[in-house]
């Protein structure tokens, strides 16, 4: 039996459709999810996908973090559920607090839309398993709200215990506090970054590398090896 990844749905989610395909093209079975649904569908790992939820309204990710389905994710993440938020999906997890920090508008106050150099800083989570560390990839970037941000001591924290994942690597984008891309929690069964790994997963789209797809290749075969 095949892996089943849930990709959830909310009003204003554009990547669900790319996500999925991510998750086939890797070899599990995607599985859509509505937002107002808590039932989870049995699936062994979640995906929140990028897009401009709800508009952005209030805060990128604020509304949708208090969607039903959001409910179940963050009880079941904080029971092991592997999670992964690209973009929104990362803007939702740090609503949600199942990530510490948050997102402001990037610094220079523009819509970003480029391919990004990042370095892996960490390749034990569960998303990140068939990377190496210091590998170098390239993953489309596109944000308003990128700019990652946290106090001292969480930012201190982090780099202490590992939770960096992903830097910018030759230019930071939107302002990122030391340069940071993506995070973990402390179990690694939490990652939010906000490049889109979904949009490198076949040479003919995105930066016509397969940088993005070792995202759902890892998490596939930590479920199968489980």
């Amino acid at each position: 039996m095949t892996a089943r990844i849930g990709v959830v749905t909310f009003p204003g989610s554009l990547d669900d459709r790319d996500t999925q395909r991510a998750i086939r093209l890797a070899g599990a079975e995607p599985v859509a999810l509505w937002h107002k649904d808590k039932d989870l569908r049995q699936v062994d790992a979640v995906v929140l996908p990028g897009g401009f939820s709800y508009g952005d309204y209030l805060r990128a990710g604020a509304i949708s973090r208090f969607s039903p389905v959001m409910e179940t994710v963050i009880e079941q993440a904080k029971a092991g559920l592997p999670v992964l938020g690209i973009c929104n999906g990362f803007q939702v997890l740090t609503e949600a607090h199942l990530l510490p920090g948050g997102m402001l508008g990037n610094d220079h106050l523009h819509f970003i839309c480029r391919d990004q150099k990042l370095r892996v800083e960490n390749a034990e989570t569960a998303w990140t398993g068939d990377y190496r560390q210091g590998q170098e990839i390239h993953i489309p970037l596109k944000n308003m709200d990128g700019r990652y941000v946290a106090d001292e001591y969480t930012l201190d924290k982090l780099e202490a215990e590992g939770r960096v994942v992903f830097r910018y690597v030759d230019f930071n984008p939107n302002g990122s506090l030391r340069d940071i891309a993506g995070i973990t929690n402390e179990a690694g069964n939490v990652v939010g970054l906000m490049p889109h790994p979904e949009h490198a997963v076949e040479p003919l789209i995105g930066t016509g590398r397969t940088d993005g797809l070792p995202f759902f290749t890892s998490i596939l075969k930590k479920l199968v090896n489980a």
